[in-house]
Parts: structure tokens; C-alpha cells; sequence
């Protein structure tokens, strides 16, 4: 008898592979993280509604759980350097592309990694001081492969 590895569609694991799609398309592939994922935010609602939450609150609850560690997004950042500060380099039709080759470079990795970045990491004061140097490392690396960057 032949057996399929069916995928299981859910509510909360197409909400999350919508949200990587946009923001954390590097995990896309990663199907424990979504079936583990999504599994615990269901789950999440489940024992908030049991446990007498509003439908509303038990949703926030699941939601919650369901994107935690994912609010902050290298790869989006990377996306709005490249169209903010080399538009004249990167085409807008490119720049997604070009985003995810930019997220396997280690110097690229490397100085997200400094930063250790969270949910709450947005509008921070190091968010600032990370574009700036994730501008500086693009343009090193766009100027090591022959790419002229004009101010």
C-alpha cells in the first residue's frame, strides 16, 4: 500500500507560513518548526477557551505563541537596506532575492548575531545602530563582487 505525506492544513499553519512567506521566507522549508508551531498555538487556544478565556483573548493568546521569536525580521530588514539605499544598484523586482542570498552571507550573520535581536527589537536604538551596519557590510560585500555603489 503506497502512503502520502499528507500536509495538515490548519488555520494557525497558513496564517504562519503566510507570515514566513513575507517575513521569514528562510523557514518556509522548515516543516517541524511550522507543524510544531502551529500544533502549539492551536493548542494554545484550545486550553484558553477551556479554561473560560473570551474567543477573542484565547485567539491573541494563540497568536502570541504562534509568532513569538518572529516579530524581529532580518530578511525584511535586509529588504528595506536594499530598497532604501541601493535602489540604484538592486532593482525593486530583485530585491527579495537578493535579501535571501544576503541572509547566507556570514558577515551578514555575524552582525545580526551581535545584536541578538528580539521580538521587541523594532524602533529600538540598536535596530538604528544595525541598519546602519548592515549598510556598511552590503556595501563591502557589493564592492568585493565588482558592484560600483554610489552614494
Amino acid at each position: 500500500m503506497k502512503t502520502t505525506n499528507k500536509k495538515e492544513f490548519s488555520y494557525y499553519r497558513l496564517r504562519l507560513e503566510s507570515y514566513l512567506k513575507d517575513y521569514h521566507p528562510e523557514r518556509l522549508a522548515d516543516e517541524a518548526f511550522i507543524r510544531d508551531r502551529s500544533d502549539a498555538a492551536a493548542e494554545a487556544y484550545e486550553d484558553a477557551f477551556r479554561q473560560g478565556y473570551p474567543v477573542l483573548e484565547a485567539g491573541y493568546i494563540a497568536t502570541e505563541v504562534l509568532f513569538a521569536g518572529l516579530h524581529f525580521s532580518p530578511y525584511y530588514m535586509l529588504e528595506q537596506i536594499i530598497e532604501n539605499e541601493f535602489a540604484n544598484v538592486v532593482s525593486p523586482e530583485r530585491a527579495a532575492d537578493f535579501a535571501l542570498r544576503l541572509l547566507q552571507s556570514n558577515s551578514i550573520r555575524e552582525t545580526i548575531a551581535k545584536y541578538e535581536p528580539g521580538d521587541d527589537f523594532d524602533g529600538s536604538p540598536e535596530y538604528d545602530q544595525l541598519y546602519t551596519e548592515l549598510t556598511g557590510v552590503i556595501v563591502e560585500l557589493l564592492e568585493a563582487d565588482g558592484v560600483k555603489v554610489q552614494p
